[in-house]
């Protein structure tokens, strides 16, 4: 399985910011310690398939929340760029995609059920 690196996430970042909004990192926040925790959850056997996978980054950067700026665009983008690295090219409908996004980051889901959404979303195509 293809990883993202702390490189990846910064220009997924980059690519979905937009020039008037707050650019870079939060302070105190740490890039490097997201991908600490997916390569800890691959490591421990935590991770079974590119849908757990895509689902642990949206999980982690959701929760780190570690940009001033655009982390709900870039926890999708890095969601959907996991999967597409790895052959999987989803569509998805705009709101419910947004709506679980904004779930993940409310933490109303865990990384399960968004495995399990996209799961379903690759057998509708």
């Amino acid at each position: 399985m293809q990883k993202l690196t702390f490189e990846a996430i910064i220009l997924i970042h980059d690519n979905v910011i937009k020039p008037n909004e707050l650019q870079g990192q939060a302070p105190h926040k740490s890039i490097e310690a997201i991908i600490g925790r997916v390569i800890n959850r691959i490591n421990y056997a935590l991770i079974n398939d590119i849908f757990d996978l895509s689902a642990c980054y949206a999980s982690y950067i959701a929760q780190g929340h570690v940009f001033n700026d655009a982390n709900k665009r870039t926890v999708f983008a890095s969601m959907d760029t996991v999967l597409a690295i790895n052959g999987i090219l989803l569509e998805y409908d705009t709101e419910e995609a947004g709506n679980m996004i904004i779930k993940i980051v409310l933490n109303q889901i865990d990384e399960k059920y968004i495995a399990e959404w996209l799961r379903k979303l690759n057998n509708q195509i």
